[in-house]
């Protein structure tokens, strides 16, 4: 074996190269060029000298010549990474990424351009199948979001459809109560007017879905022009009623004014009162607190019953989120979605905690922060 190391023939480096090599003279015309240049168009290397370098390129690459890499490379005098397609003796193209300087003298006058051509088929498939990808994605996305439009839009108005004979309902039912009616009677009324009122409910809880989604949120309109604390006691009030198998342990002790939507807070309320009659036990009071804590206000409910379970908890405020659903709760699962959003809307937090002992959820929110 010879301990004499191999000479590279840079001749022969040269021609055969893994990449095509081309001179191209000022003026345009190909100067030299090597053989695996002129293999990939299907010609000797001695047929391309003297042509212009615009015969061998498609009709893009020769845009792309004189409109970015010919202008780059006087103001820098070289140039990378340059997508060129080349034409081969049959008119096929030959997708390549080129890098190219300039040769000049020592007087600064420019001798020839020099570039590099590298195959790129794969790497251009690849491109082109990402950008088709993109698009796609962005069409199915835009078509997604049309569609979710419209649904909104077909929720907000058949809500608001469906208020109409509801309210002719409810307003027969009053006409009805002043009548002379056997005790059955009194009876059925007295059940049409609780399914009347949570057919309402769930509109309203429709709505606010809508609203929120189409609208980006919540809308809430905040003043401190009269005290909450009576909101609060009419809304657990109306919760006694409803659920009169339950005890109620209360404790309202709220600095005021606040400054709040009163409406939307018992709004708020009602619906982690009702979720608390819906899923707590009847062996415990459900404990009810809005008081005020330095510069925040913090309104609790709690129950005791089965605690929620650690995987439902992440998506215990999602929308149409019902959990375990008991028989005695079987509403569309928007009640904490809604009272979550008017938390944010408040600038405030809703948050929950479980265990064996109770289920507590708690939303706090700054007492005086003014809009704008």
């Amino acid at each position: 074996m010879s301990d004499k190391t191999p000479v590279e023939d840079l001749e022969d480096l040269y021609e055969t190269a893994p990449c095509g090599y081309v001179s191209v003279s000022p003026d345009g015309k190909i100067v030299k060029a090597n053989s695996t240049l002129a293999d990939w168009l299907g010609c000797k290397a001695e047929d391309l000298l003297g042509r212009s370098l615009h015969d061998i390129l498609s009709f893009g690459g020769r845009i792309a010549v004189e409109t970015h890499l010919a202008p780059l490379l006087r103001m820098q005098g070289h140039v990378h990474e340059i997508a060129l397609d080349l034409l081969t003796a049959n008119g096929d193209k030959i997708p390549t990424i080129a890098n190219a300087a300039e040769k000049r003298g020592t007087g600064g006058a420019h001798l020839f351009t020099r570039l590099t051509l590298f195959k790129a088929v794969d790497r251009r498939t690849y491109e082109r199948s990402l950008l088709e990808a993109r698009l796609k994605a962005e069409a199915e996305s835009k078509a997604h979001r049309e569609a979710a439009v419209v649904r909104e839009q077909f929720i907000a108005v058949l809500g608001h459809d469906l208020r109409n004979p509801i309210a002719a309902i409810a307003g027969g039912i009053r006409l009805l109560r002043g009548e002379q009616l056997t005790a059955r009677a009194e009876g059925i009324l007295t059940e049409m007017h609780k399914s009347v009122a949570r057919a309402s409910g769930l509109i309203d809880d429709v709505l606010d879905l809508a609203r929120g989604s189409l609208g980006g949120g919540f809308v809430v309109r905040r003043d401190a022009d009269a005290p909450l604390t009576p909101v609060l006691e009419q809304i657990i009030a109306e919760i006694r009623v409803i659920a009169p198998d339950h005890r109620f342990e209360v404790r309202i002790a709220i600095d005021e004014p606040v400054y709040c939507d009163r409406g939307r807070l018992s709004q708020l309320a009602s619906n982690l009162l009702s979720n608390a009659v819906a899923h707590g036990s009847t062996d415990e009071p459900i404990k009810i607190e809005a008081v005020t804590e330095g510069d925040c206000f913090v309104l609790s409910v709690a129950n005791s019953g089965d605690p929620i379970r650690e995987e439902v908890l992440p998506r215990l405020f999602q929308p149409f989120f019902r959990g375990d659903v008991r028989p005695s709760r079987n509403g569309l699962g928007l009640g904490l979605f809604i009272a979550s959003e008017i938390a944010k809307a408040h600038e405030g937090t809703l948050e929950v905690s479980s265990s064996i002992d109770e289920t507590r959820f708690t939303f706090r929110m700054p007492t005086d922060v003014r809009a704008g």
